[in-house]
C-alpha cells in the first residue's frame, strides 16, 4: 500500500491522504470547489461552477499521480441539494468523461459538506 501526500496541493481539509494505492488501484479523496493554487478563495457561486472546479481538481490530482480520467472506473458524488442540481451537475460532469468510456457511479444526496460545498466527488482508478 502507498498513501500519497501531493507536494504543489493544499493539505486535505481531512486528516487524510490526498489518495491511496494498492494493487495498482487509486482511491481519491473527496474533491470539491476549492481553488488549489489559493485555497481560502471563497468556493464559485453555483453547482455548475462548483461541479467544473470539483472535476478539474480530480483530473489534477490524477495528473499528478500519472492517471487520466479515462482510468477512472468508479465514482461517488454527493450534492447537498440533490433534487435542485442533479440534472445541472449531470450537463457538466458529462463532458468530462467520453460517452461510452463513462465510470460507475452512485449519486448521493448529503445534508452539509466542508465548507458548504454543494458538491464532492471521489473516485476510484485503475492503472
Amino acid at each position: 500500500m502507498k498513501f500519497h501526500i501531493l507536494d504543489g496541493f493544499p493539505k486535505s481539509v481531512s486528516p487524510s491522504s490526498h489518495a491511496a494505492e494498492a494493487d495498482g488501484f487509486v482511491f481519491l479523496t473527496g474533491q470539491f470547489g476549492r481553488d488549489l493554487d489559493d485555497p481560502a478563495k471563497p468556493l464559485p457561486d453555483g453547482i455548475r461552477a462548483q461541479t467544473d472546479v470539483t472535476l478539474r481538481n480530480m483530473r489534477r490530482v490524477l495528473d499528478s499521480l500519472g492517471l487520466t480520467m479515462g482510468q477512472v472506473l468508479s465514482v461517488r458524488v454527493f450534492l447537498t441539494r440533490f433534487k435542485r442540481d442533479y440534472d445541472a451537475m449531470n450537463e457538466v460532469y458529462a463532458g468530462f468523461f467520453p460517452e461510452g468510456a463513462r465510470p460507475t457511479r452512485t449519486c448521493i444526496g448529503v445534508t452539509d459538506l466542508v465548507r458548504d460545498a454543494l458538491i464532492e466527488i471521489d473516485c476510484i482508478a485503475k492503472r
